[in-house]
C-alpha cells in the first residue's frame, strides 16, 4: 500500500463517489487505486459529514496543531 503518501481531497472525494455515487464495491476501488480499504472507509466518513461539521472538525485539526507546535516550542 502506499504509506506515507498524503493524498488530495478531490482524489479522496472521486473515491468515495465511485463507492457511492457509481456503486463500486469498495475493495475494487481500492485494489484499482492502490489504496487501503481502512482508508476508503475513512474518507468515505469523513465526506459524508455535512459541510459545516466537516468545516468544525479542519478548524479543531488546525488548532490542536498549532498547539502542539507551540508547546513543542515551549
Amino acid at each position: 500500500m502506499n504509506k506515507g503518501i498524503r493524498f488530495t481531497d478531490e482524489f479522496k472525494r472521486d473515491a468515495v463517489a465511485q463507492v457511492v455515487e457509481r456503486g463500486y464495491a469498495v475493495i475494487e476501488v481500492a485494489e484499482r487505486l492502490g489504496i487501503s480499504t481502512k482508508s476508503l472507509y475513512t474518507w468515505k466518513a469523513q465526506f459524508s459529514k455535512p459541510p459545516h461539521v466537516r468545516a468544525e472538525v479542519l478548524d479543531q485539526a488546525a488548532e490542536i496543531r498549532r498547539l502542539k507546535r507551540e508547546l513543542a516550542r515551549v
